[in-house]
């Protein structure tokens, strides 16, 4: 399987990089755009540098990079996630506004008609942000925002991020154990 991936500023770097670790485990090839802003929300977030996210990655790209292979929909591959993603690029996909490699190779999903799975990070969500996220789903892109689930009883910030990351992954059909199932947590 190939992904690409892109990581935008909005907060939630933590959802990100547990992504592209099962990713990795999984042998998915993964082409990693990273925005300039989600730099520094690794920093302040993590106190990590991007390096350590391209090193878990096959490929690299700057979101100034137009003539990345991600920006053409002659480049094959099974989708397109981005996690967590900001207000602005989500904005910028709804209207067709690619000023960025990012919002750049989401277009290039729609126009494919290839799966787009968008990790929308921002609360309270205003009327606009809702049209978008509507406009969307129409379409067929996938909205999994980061809504934990309490049935499984999380205790440690790890399970919770994992619970996200489990239903993305359920949305790519990759196999996971990430969390247990909803009949398996009401077993004794």
């Amino acid at each position: 399987m190939r992904l690409v991936v892109a990581i935008t500023g909005a907060t939630g770097a933590i959802y990100a990089m547990r992504l592209l670790e099962e990713l990795k485990a999984k042998k998915v090839e993964v082409h990693l755009i990273l925005s300039e802003w989600a730099e520094e929300t690794l920093r302040i977030e993590m106190n990590m540098k991007k390096e350590s996210l391209i090193e878990l990655v096959d490929y690299y790209y700057l979101e100034s990079d137009m003539t990345a292979p991600v920006a053409s929909g002659s480049f094959q591959h099974q989708g397109m996630i981005i996690i967590p993603c900001s207000m602005k690029t989500l904005s910028g996909i709804a209207h067709g506004y690619a000023e960025n490699l990012i919002i750049r190779a989401a277009d290039v999903c729609l126009k494919e008609c290839r799966r787009l799975i968008l990790v929308p990070r921002e609360t309270p969500l205003n009327a606009i942000h809702l049209d978008n996220m509507l406009k969307l789903a129409k379409l067929g892109v996938e909205i999994v925002p980061p809504m934990p689930a309490f049935y499984n009883h999380p205790v440690t910030i790890e399970e919770i991020v994992n619970q996200l990351i489990a239903r993305i992954l359920d949305q790519l059909g990759l196999e996971h154990n990430l969390v247990k199932r909803w009949g398996d947590t009401m077993k004794s």
